[in-house]
């Protein structure tokens, strides 16, 4: 009996002393800390840059080189550090976020936000207010209404790596006043244009350090302002808000609407929805990938596992009556993914900017989604999670189906009322390497989706300068925008002592 237990216990602490110096090892390879418990996000979710090959596949513009894809924008003068107090507030958030379950926190990025004191309320009567850190920033919207949700602090750099100008837009500094020789164009919609906050740049920032890059080389006698109006969370009704109090008044040029991913609601077209729980096809795939969390050899092991779509319920499509998806009729107020809001909010920019002399141009929107699609189980885990978890559950080709109908219907909008179309879903490529998840672009990302839309908008722009119609002259502007004369406010607030009155007309536990 001695001896089967002391054979046991030999190879037992062979097979763990040889699997620690295989994990060692293969952390030295893959470029991993040698004694962390928690091993960094991989690589590819940070953003392998692979536009070089996708580069030479997309159409050339006429007198561009392709050299320019790779001159950066330069840095931004605004750029500050962040108050120390800031930054600790932001530490804390995260290490309380980190104890306890992410949905039931509140986000460490929500801190440095002017949020509608209408929204808020008292926000301790707020589910998610209330679990702010006793404090807020506060901004009154102009009209009253709870929308937009947010503005960005202005003239801020945030701990999380956003900077803003004076509108809270991010991006450099602009005068509210047009300048002579000026081109003006606004980009907006959500997150996947506002971008994540950490990368160095977002899509506005360069298509305008191209465009003026690009008339210097030519010799014009114009500037181009290209601005960022874009926020996360938001839908088109959002947007058009955004548009008719803040990006209005400044007397754009163009504004650009780039967002399909917050209101496509595939519930729109499929009735009982199943219930449940998106898991990976087997135990040890699922368990393999939980532990390449911790250890270099289960990550490799999982990539062996493959990325294919998770299993899924079955469920039945079905359209509404009569409509043809392959020529939808746009006037209908039923159509699926919640387009007919959609376009109903696209009427309602179109006639502000009408009003102020400013054009619209419409853009597709690009998902990773793809019938078939394979992924890396470990390099592309927000990948897998995201399709399989955050749209359970539907399977890639009604994902794909359906966000091919969103951008039909998009540019059969923009055919049907004259606007420019810019079409990014028809050039940028299918690549996981490319995407943080299914909607949102890693950094190398962006600039590909940048220059897409730079080589779109660039016939446009020449067309518009020949003709004369741009730039236009200076307009009669104040030096203040309307939208912007009261700064946010700070509250404070403690949810367990009694409910006090507070000032501009919020009320707390205890508000100062």
């Amino acid at each position: 009996m001695r001896n089967y237990t002391g054979n046991g216990l030999l190879v037992f602490v062979s097979v763990l002393l040889c699997a620690g110096v295989a994990e060692i090892a293969t952390r030295i390879v893959d470029g991993l800390p040698l004694f962390s418990l928690n091993l960094p996000v991989p690589i590819a979710t940070k953003g392998i840059d692979t536009t070089a090959a996708h580069l030479e596949r997309l159409p050339q513009p006429a007198g561009v080189a392709r050299e320019l894809f790779h001159s950066e924008p330069p840095p931004l003068p605004n750029r500050t550090r962040p108050p120390q107090a800031w930054i600790e507030l932001h530490r804390r958030i995260r290490k309380n976020a980190e104890a306890e379950h992410p949905r039931n926190t509140f986000k460490g990025w929500d801190m440095f936000k002017a949020w509608n004191a209408v929204l808020v309320g008292d926000p301790c009567k707020h589910e998610y207010f209330s679990k702010a850190p006793g404090r807020l920033f506060l901004y009154d919207p102009p009209d009253g209404k709870p929308r937009p949700n947010f503005r960005f602090l202005p003239n801020a750099t945030s701990p999380d790596g956003l900077v803003t100008n004076a509108f809270g837009w991010r991006g450099p500094p602009v005068p509210f006043a047009r300048s002579p020789r000026t081109v003006r164009i606004v980009f907006v919609g959500a997150s996947t244009t506002a971008e994540i906050h950490n990368f160095p740049y977002s899509v506005p920032e360069h298509v305008g350090h191209w465009l003026n890059k690009w008339a210097t080389g030519r010799e014009m006698d114009v500037r181009f302002e290209v601005l960022n109006a874009g926020r996360e969370s938001i839908g088109s009704t959002e947007i058009a808000t955004v548009v008719r109090q803040e990006v209005a008044p400044m007397r754009p040029d163009l504004v650009v609407y780039y967002e399909g991913g917050n209101q496509f609601f595939l519930s729109t077209v499929v009735r009982n929805v199943p219930k449940g729980v998106a898991r990976p096809d087997g135990v040890l795939a699922g368990w393999l990938r939980d532990a390449g969390h911790y250890s270099a050899l289960a990550r490799r092991a999982a990539a062996l596992t493959g990325g294919s779509e998770w299993p899924k319920p079955d469920y039945e499509v079905e359209l509404p009556t009569g409509l043809d998806e392959f020529d939808p009729d746009i006037t209908r107020p039923d159509l699926p993914v919640n387009m007919s809001t959609i376009l109903r909010d696209l009427d309602s920019i179109r006639h502000d900017l009408a009003e102020v002399d400013g054009e619209f141009a419409v853009a597709s929107f690009h998902w990773l989604a793809k019938d078939g699609l394979e992924l890396n189980a470990v390099r592309h885990k927000p990948l897998l999670e995201h399709l399989n978890t955050g749209f359970y559950p539907f399977r890639y080709r009604d994902l794909e189906r359906f966000t091919v109908f969103e951008n039909r219907v998009f540019a059969k909008y923009a055919e049907a009322n004259g606007l420019p179309f810019v079409d990014v879903a028809r050039y940028m490529p299918h690549d996981p390497d490319l995407f943080s998840d299914a909607i949102h672009n890693t950094a190398p990302g962006v600039r590909l989706r940048a220059w897409i839309v730079f080589t779109q908008l660039l016939p446009i722009i020449e067309k518009r300068l020949a003709s004369g119609a741009w730039p236009k002259p200076v307009p009669a502007m104040d030096d203040v925008h309307p939208a912007f004369m009261t700064p946010p406010r700070e509250i404070t607030f403690d949810c367990k002592a009694p409910s006090v009155p507070a000032l501009g007309g919020v009320t707390a536990g205890n508000v100062n």
